[in-house]
């Protein structure tokens, strides 16, 4: 079975090209998380959609910020080959994330916040590249992304969700609530590791926001979430069912769902990444 069916609701952005912006601040937000605000650079050609839009970033580790000039404007198929030939010593590391804010009123102009899940530590290499990148970024270093659109596309006329989420959602999950009309109703199950990272987070009154917070920090993400999310009996009415994060939790819920009788196309499930201790 696929672990996502992004490619088939994605509403793309009307441009879709390279650009390079530089990190304005860097903030760790709580335990598991350091939020990367980013501007400057090509961020006016930057179009905000809400939702759960997402982008390819590209990082300069290792390679410098010159590599970031060798990259692709578009990332198709040939494109990503040819991303692929760049020696690994300066080849930037690539990486999807979800945008957390935009604010066009920065105090120096448009403003991009990332937020990053931190696993392990920079410090004794125990993290992976990205998040190693975020831990020790400094402002004005240089990052190149290209906007990918969104993938949260409900049914007009559906006034009624349910998100389900790992820590790696938690950012997206944010960004849908905050674009949500007033009206809508629902509920979301966010699980994270921590309990310093629950977030005030901005959203209709409608919908009932659950932090599920996974004590045992050997257990597999996203079960206690998926776990909470399948014991809440289905609404009455019709419902858009979002579920991201590690693969089994997107999966799971797209078949508890699909067995509840949702439609298909009323489910985004996305596998962000895949656990090994399962």
């Amino acid at each position: 079975m696929a672990r996502t069916n992004m490619q088939s609701t994605r509403v793309k952005p009307e441009r879709s090209e390279l650009l390079v912006l530089h990190v304005l601040r860097r903030e760790r937000i709580s335990t598991g998380f350091v939020r990367i605000t980013l501007g400057g650079g090509d961020i006016a050609g930057f179009a905000p959609l809400g939702f759960d839009q997402w982008f390819r970033l590209f990082l300069p580790v290792g390679g410098g910020e010159g590599a970031l000039s060798r990259l692709p404007a578009k990332l198709d198929t040939f494109a990503y080959a040819r991303y692929l030939t760049m020696s690994k010593a300066v080849r930037p590391v690539l990486r999807n994330y979800s945008v957390r804010a935009y604010r066009p009123d920065g105090a120096d102009g448009p403003e991009l916040d990332v937020d990053f899940v931190l696993h392990g530590s920079a410090v004794d290499g125990t993290s992976g590249p990205a998040a190693s990148w975020a831990e020790t970024c400094a402002i004005g270093d240089a990052v190149a992304i290209i906007d990918e659109g969104i993938s949260f596309a409900p049914a007009a006329g559906v006034r009624h969700v349910r998100l389900v989420a790992d820590e790696t959602g938690v950012p997206a999950a944010a960004n849908i609530l905050a674009s949500l009309d007033p009206d809508v109703r629902g509920t979301a199950f966010l699980e994270i590791p921590h309990s310093d990272d629950a977030q005030q987070l901005t959203g209709p009154a409608g919908v009932d926001v659950q932090w599920v917070v996974r004590d045992d920090h050997h257990a597999v993400p996203g079960v206690l979430a998926g776990t909470r999310a399948r014991l809440l009996p289905p609404p009455v009415e019709r419902f858009y069912g979002w579920a991201v994060g590690e693969s089994a939790l997107a999966i799971a819920m797209r078949r508890h769902w699909v067995a509840a009788g949702v439609a298909k196309g009323d489910i985004l499930f996305c596998g962000y990444w895949k656990s090994a201790r399962r």
